[in-house]
């Protein structure tokens, strides 16, 4: 069985993001930079870096709350592909989470990128997840 590498990051996040953790470790690959660096750029989180333990390279993502109460940014992340179902949208058929508030994460020919900047460039691609 294969590892699903954006089912590791995503899951990581959100169980940090639930139990109100400051920092999140997970693995640092191709697809896992281009997810942090989404939510990076969106406000999502505070900061990523990158360091290796053991041979073996990580990415600690320091996740974004507000106030005092800990409110996390994240409030949910719903799955859309998965590795036994592909989702493809053309640019057109994007659909918009709670009416443009949240993100979509689409994996294209021009790498990760966000549904607005997809629509932006009129390109299509594989729907992998929604965050908002």
């Amino acid at each position: 069985m294969k590892n699903d590498t954006i089912f590791i990051t995503v899951t990581s996040i959100k169980t940090a993001n639930t139990n109100r953790k400051a920092i999140t470790r997970i693995p640092d690959t191709k697809m896992s930079r281009g997810i942090t660096k989404i939510l990076l750029e969106e406000g999502l989180s505070k900061s990523v870096t990158g360091h290796v333990e053991n041979g073996k390279p990580f990415l600690d993502v320091r996740l974004k709350y507000f106030g005092k109460a800990k409110e996390p940014c994240i409030a949910a992340i719903k799955y859309i592909s998965k590795p036994g179902l592909r989702i493809y949208s053309d640019c057109n058929r994007i659909p918009k989470v709670l009416g443009g508030i949240g993100i979509t994460i689409l994996s294209t020919s021009h790498g990760l990128i966000t549904d607005r900047e997809a629509r932006r460039k009129k390109i299509g691609g594989e729907i992998l997840r929604h965050i908002w």
